[in-house]
């Protein structure tokens, strides 16, 4: 009994643990997926924020 109990805790044990790893790959891909999207957002507004900028300090 006592070794069924030890197998099941075992096998319990491996899977929480392969559980956690795939939460931790899934959590880093989310978070490189939001870096991307920030970079290409910054790049493509930048310009156009830089030219309002510089015509409104043209302006002045």
């Amino acid at each position: 009994m006592l070794l069924n109990f030890d197998f099941v805790k075992a096998y319990l044990t491996s899977k929480v643990r392969s559980e956690r790893a795939a939460s931790l790959v899934e959590y880093a891909l989310l978070v490189a997926l939001i870096a991307v999207v920030c970079i290409a957002a910054v790049s493509t507004l930048g310009g156009k924020a830089r030219d309002n900028f510089t015509s409104v300090s043209n302006e002045l």
